[in-house]
């Protein structure tokens, strides 16, 4: 998750927010301006001090949302930080080194963010929940074991589970952007961003495979994970994360039966949304109570 998703479930919690504000447009523009003449250190309180002039000192709801975004954004964060400390897990001397570096430093800037928008708004940012990096839902014996530290292909292929699973979540959040054409295109220019981060994870897998390497491709063809760790029980756990990417038919088109694609090309040219609820369940077990 990103800026653009707080907003999106801002808005999706309370449809009036930017009446509270003025005006959609108006409020848009004015956070545009903001983002454009402060330092990126002052823009969290910006962002607080506009919802506390839409809600007053209590943001209800909306800290709510602000705190579901940094609940993720601390488990992507935690993921990349312990992959990248983790003793001979990333090949030494490899450009794999620098990517995931990276990863990991965004994914931190992210938690900083919304830790100081949150306090900007009045509220309390929730502290850092536990992990449970073996996907049992905190009994520390999920049917990861101790794999996703250890072994590189097990980790890369849960870290294209999460970057898939963000590409399909940000773009469940779509149509609420659909009646602000400025805020709809600055969405899509983010979720690019988005979706080359998933193919560069891919990429590395392909890399790093010495069997069925072709079969990673940077798209999605069917509701095919195209994840092949060598371990059954992580391949059967990222499945969900493919789960309705079968789909061949768009706006009432099937696009296999209407043009000269069969279903399998069909599939990888569109890309399917992920609700909320979808996500939850895929992200749950790997936290602890």
């Amino acid at each position: 998750m990103n800026l653009q998703n707080i907003f999106n479930d801002i808005e999706n919690v309370d449809p009036e927010v930017y009446d509270r504000l003025d005006s959609r447009r108006n409020a848009m523009k004015r956070f545009s301006f903001i983002g454009k003449t402060l330092a990126l250190a002052a823009i969290p309180s910006a962002l607080g001090s506009m919802l506390k002039k839409a809600y007053g000192q209590s943001t209800g709801n909306i800290l709510d949302v602000l705190n579901f975004a940094l609940k993720l954004e601390y488990l992507e964060a935690e993921f990349y930080t312990r992959g990248v400390a983790a003793s001979g897990l990333i090949p030494a001397g490899t450009p794999a080194v620098g990517a995931l570096t990276t990863i990991r430093d965004h994914e931190n800037a992210h938690v900083n963010f919304l830790r100081t928008a949150i306090t900007a708004a009045g509220g309390m940012p929730i502290a850092r929940p536990n992990f449970d990096f073996t996907a049992g839902g905190g009994s520390q014996n999920g049917p990861l074991g101790n794999l996703t530290f250890t072994n590189y292909g097990v980790f890369l292929a849960v870290a294209q589970a999460f970057e898939d699973t963000g590409v399909r979540a940000y773009k469940g959040q779509a149509g609420n952007l659909m009646s602000n054409d400025d805020v709809l295109t600055a969405a899509l220019q983010i979720h690019s961003v988005e979706a080359r981060h998933a193919a560069h994870i891919r990429y590395m897998r392909r890399a790093h495979m010495s069997v069925g390497a072709g079969q990673v491709k940077p798209w999605i063809t069917r509701n095919v994970s195209h994840v092949t760790s060598g371990v059954a029980a992580v391949d059967n756990l990222v499945q969900m994360v493919y789960n309705g990417e079968e789909v061949t038919t768009q706006a009432t088109v099937n696009i296999a039966s209407n043009s000269n694609l069969n279903a399998d090309r069909a599939s990888e040219a569109f890309d399917e949304p992920l609700t909320l609820q979808q996500v939850t369940a895929i992200v749950t077990p790997f936290f602890a109570p």
